[in-house]
C-alpha cells in the first residue's frame, strides 16, 4: 500500500480518515509526545503482527498501547496497581508511560 500523509490541520476529515484505515486493519503513523508512533487496532492481530514485521521487532518485545481516557486501561489490561491511579491523575495527559500487565 503507498503512503499517505494526513494532515488534520489542514483537513478536518483527516482524522476520520484514518480511524476508517485502523478500522480496516491497516497501520497509521502518528505524532507522540516525544516521537512518531505506528499504530493498530490493539485487538486486531494481523494488523498487530504487521507492525513486529515491519519494524523488525521482536515477539518478546510488547508493544505500547495508547488509551484515549485513563479508564480505558481495564479493556487492555489485567492487573492495575493502586499506584497506576494516583500517577494517571497527577500526570494525565501527559508523556508519561505506565506499564501495566
Amino acid at each position: 500500500m503507498a503512503t499517505l500523509v494526513l494532515k488534520p490541520d489542514r483537513d478536518p476529515t483527516a482524522l476520520a480518515h484514518a480511524a476508517a484505515l485502523l478500522r480496516a486493519g491497516e497501520l497509521v503513523a502518528f505524532p507522540t509526545e516525544t516521537v512518531y508512533g505506528l499504530g493498530a487496532r490493539v485487538f486486531c492481530e494481523p494488523a498487530i503482527a504487521r507492525i513486529f514485521a515491519v519494524k523488525g521487532r521482536p515477539a518478546d518485545n510488547p508493544l505500547i498501547v495508547h488509551i484515549a481516557a485513563v479508564e480505558d486501561v481495564h479493556r487492555v489490561a489485567v492487573e492495575i496497581p493502586s499506584s497506576f491511579w494516583v500517577l494517571a491523575e497527577r500526570f494525565f495527559p501527559g508523556p508519561l508511560t505506565l506499564i501495566v500487565r
